[in-house]
């Protein structure tokens, strides 16, 4: 199954274990930077990596400080392998385009709708340069 999605941030394409977040997450506070773990004790995904996973994301909720976290994240190689996202959020995609112009390698954000996330759980998914969206063998 390859789905086209709309590329947000271009960068390094990446495969890995697809995690479908349930609930959206702050990256300030709700992901810990030193090792891609989701902190937040409140969020149903707690305890799980982020970390070189194709991360899936309902929603985010905002925090001006989230785009520094993902930059800590590419910057300390525990960022996803790519970013699906449903809605576009500017404050944190910014954190790739800043360690991309510091000649960090980035994963690819796309945006997908949020029906087709389902499809990807618990496979290993793969996200092309081109913006495809695919299960990997």
């Amino acid at each position: 199954m390859t789905t086209a999605a709309e590329i947000l941030v271009a960068g390094k394409s990446g495969e890995g274990e697809a995690l479908v977040l349930t609930a959206p997450i702050s990256f300030w506070g709700g992901v810990d930077p030193k090792t891609g773990r989701i902190a937040d004790v409140r969020h149903p995904q707690h305890g799980e990596t982020i970390s070189g996973r194709v991360l899936f994301l309902p929603g985010t909720i905002g925090s001006s400080s989230a785009s520094a976290v993902l930059l800590e994240l590419v910057h300390g190689g525990h960022a996803p392998a790519a970013l699906v996202l449903h809605e576009p959020d500017a404050i944190l995609l910014l954190g790739l385009i800043v360690a991309r112009e510091m000649g960090l390698e980035t994963p690819m954000a796309v945006r997908l709708q949020r029906s087709a996330f389902e499809a990807y759980r618990g496979s290993t998914v793969k996200v092309s340069d081109d913006g495809a969206v695919t299960l990997a063998a």
